[in-house]
């Protein structure tokens, strides 16, 4: 565990020092929407996408094919390795901007660090693992911002440009199409795992590391509408999110939905975050299921820095289901 240590006989795991861990450390939905739910904030018509839908970035138009989408997204150690810790959190923010079809282009650090507790080169570590994404994503990273934190957190403020009619959007769901998931499901039942027992799984860190620039371009060349990125509210509370603000239902073939090696097995052993059941009790009654309550765990499990949900079919991206009319729930789980 090369960065989460800073001498020969000293190591830092990380999530040791927080008290949840990535998305999964997300306000419950429900809640968030409350808190919300009031505020007016001053609008004009060049505010493309904003707190209406609760989409994944907003979107302000420039000019007549150009738009900025904007976005910020931090959080706890999902991983102990800072350098691991640091490449998830910026692949995770910059998520956002792809998932609205747009390219990021300038990115500041968000950090809160115990400088009391943890050793500042592990922060070094951190940064260093944000930059080296961003330069994988072309990208900028110019500076940042900094608090001393009890715990230890880090994400990005990131700014990207996209043409206006060319954006994926939550709201733009039809009815009649297939949806097509990016990345297989489970990270937050391994990260959960990692935390409490130190075991490592590279493959979720692969799958968290891994950008969406190339789906989220696959689906704007394909001419598609709608996406939305799996994050803390897991593949159920996304998608619920995007069946309602676009006014139909979406079905999942629960047996279609590809899964991370282990996540099963964790699942099976109890290493179900509390954000994953509170996600799925969100959507619970807007959701008609035929599959047992360990499948919908699965389904609702927070991801860290997960795929893109998108309506339509993404090269090798499998087909989980399709957008049906609106029916008697906004979600139905087969």
């Amino acid at each position: 565990m090369r960065s989460a240590t800073t001498d020969a006989t000293v190591t830092y795991r990380l999530t040791q020092y927080a008290h949840g861990g990535g998305c999964a450390c997300k306000i419950p939905p429900g809640e968030l929407e409350e808190i919300v739910g009031g505020l007016s904030p001053w609008t004009s018509a060049d505010l493309i996408v904003g707190l209406a839908s609760g989409d994944d970035a907003a979107v302000v138009r420039i000019d007549g094919d150009r738009a900025l989408v904007s976005t910020a997204d931090f959080f706890t150690p999902v991983v102990d390795d800072a350098y691991d810790f640091g490449r998830i959190a910026a692949a995770n923010a910059l998520s956002d901007v792809y998932a609205m079809g747009g390219r990021p282009v300038v990115a500041v650090n968000l950090v809160g660090w115990p400088r009391d507790v943890l050793p500042m080169e592990l922060l070094r570590e951190v940064l260093r693992g944000g930059m080296d994404i961003g330069r994988e994503a072309g990208c900028h990273v110019a500076g940042g911002h900094s608090i001393a934190d009890p715990e230890p957190k880090y994400g990005m403020a990131v700014t990207g440009v996209v043409d206006p009619a060319k954006l994926l959007r939550n709201d733009a769901a039809r009815a009649g199409m297939p949806i097509s998931l990016t990345k297989p499901l489970g990270l937050g039942i391994l990260n959960n795992r990692h935390k409490t027992t130190g075991e490592v799984f590279p493959q979720a860190v692969t799958s968290m590391t891994t950008l969406n620039a190339a789906a989220s371009a696959d689906a704007v060349a394909a001419g598609l509408t709608a996406a939305t990125d799996i994050t803390g509210f897991g593949l159920l509370g996304h998608a619920y999110k995007m069946a309602r603000a676009s006014g139909v239902s979406i079905m999942i073939e629960a047996g279609a939905v590809p899964y991370l090696e282990g996540a099963r097995e964790s699942l099976r052993d109890g290493f179900v975050s509390g954000g994953s059941r509170r996600n799925l009790e969100w959507v619970r009654p807007h959701l008609r299921a035929t599959v047992s309550e360990d499948e919908l765990l699965l389904l609702a499990d927070a991801q860290t820095s997960g795929g893109l949900l998108v309506v339509g079919e993404v090269p090798g991206a499998p087909v989980i289901g399709e957008v049906v009319p609106a029916g008697d729930g906004a979600l139905v789980v087969r």
